[in-house]
C-alpha cells in the first residue's frame, strides 16, 4: 500500500512540474512572434536588396513590411 501511495504521490508530483504557468506559455508565444517578425523583416531586406533600383519591385516588396509591422 505504501508503494502505491508513493508512486502516486510521485506521478501527481511530475505531472505538476511538468505543466507550464500562463506566464511562461505567454512568453513562448511573444517569442514565437518576435522571430516571426524578424524573419518577415529578413525577407523584406532580401527581397529589396534583389529588386535594386526598380522602384516597382520594391514597391512588391512592401508586404512583408507591413506584415512585420502588424506583428507589433
Amino acid at each position: 500500500m505504501k508503494y502505491f501511495q508513493f508512486l502516486l504521490f510521485t506521478i501527481i508530483a511530475l505531472t505538476m512540474l511538468g505543466c507550464a504557468s500562463p506566464q511562461d506559455k505567454a512568453a513562448n508565444a511573444q517569442a514565437g512572434v518576435h522571430n516571426e517578425r524578424l524573419q518577415l523583416v529578413e525577407k523584406y531586406q532580401k527581397c529589396v536588396k534583389a529588386a535594386g533600383s526598380d522602384n516597382v519591385k520594391v514597391e512588391e516588396c512592401d508586404h512583408y513590411l507591413k506584415a512585420a509591422e502588424a506583428l507589433k
